[in-house]
């Protein structure tokens, strides 16, 4: 690896590592992971909070496009190039279809979907620029793959990450960039702390395993994926759910 890379930062030990969405839930376990393997982590957040422990926190709102480009290169002027980005922010807005008009639709896939492909495009720019092996994580959802009452557009959203993740794949592979999916099934999160007692019970009752997942459970499989040990995975989609939707 050479002494500074061609933004002028001194290269330290460990990857330059982006989680997006990563002050809270799934997030911020995976950076923290990330920055437990000495890696150097920047997440990026509307909030912009702190984060306990070395790990550099941004503002940025993922739907803005000038915001993106700012976030990133206020990242890499401290951080580094890119190598890793783990795309996790979204957010959902439950009501049945029907009760939906389309402008709520569309918010949701802005923002689940659409200002992904913003993340993933200005990332892995940074990282076909260093001319490294890069890796990149979209944290999608098993809802992606079962469908939900009350959550077509998240669903919807969630989906089209796989069909973006494996088109990227396909276009960036030759380049030594791999794209992956991991889907999540139900995790305790502030999201799912707003279920019903009666919704929690089912979800439950339909997980092999028995309960839901902790962040700190989802974690190790980002790892994994952006790690040499996954240098041959890429366009796949891992499912983290307990045996929710049995890896469909």
């Amino acid at each position: 690896m050479s002494a500074s890379d061609d933004s002028g930062t001194a290269q330290r030990p460990g990857r330059a590592v982006v989680v997006t969405g990563g002050t809270r839930g799934i997030g911020l376990a995976v950076a923290r992971a990330f920055r437990s393997e000495g890696d150097r982590v920047t997440v990026l957040s509307r909030s912009g909070g702190p984060v306990s422990g070395d790990i550099l926190s941004l503002t940025c709102d993922h739907n803005i496009p000038d915001q993106v480009e700012h976030a990133f290169a206020a990242a890499e002027r401290q951080q580094g190039q890119t190598e890793v980005l783990v795309a996790n922010a979204g957010r959902t807005d439950d009501g049945l279809m029907l009760g939906m008009d389309a402008e709520a639709f569309g918010a949701l896939v802005d923002t689940n979907l659409t200002s992904t492909y913003r993340i993933v495009r200005r990332a892995s720019t940074s990282m076909l620029r260093a001319r490294r092996p890069g890796r990149i994580v979209l944290i999608s959802s098993i809802i992606g793959f079962t469908g939900s009452r009350g959550q077509t557009g998240y669903a919807a959203a969630k989906a089209g990450l796989i069909g973006l993740a494996r088109s990227a794949a396909r276009e960036l592979g030759p380049r030594g960039i791999t794209v992956n999916v991991v889907a999540p099934g139900y995790v305790e999160t502030d999201m799912t702390a707003e279920l019903s007692e009666a919704r929690r019970r089912e979800v439950i009752a339909a997980t092999p395993l028995g309960a839901f997942a902790d962040p700190e459970d989802i974690a190790p499989a980002v790892v994994f994926l952006a790690s040499a040990a996954a240098r041959y995975v890429t366009g796949t989609v891992l499912a983290v759910d307990g045996g929710f939707g049995m890896g469909l």
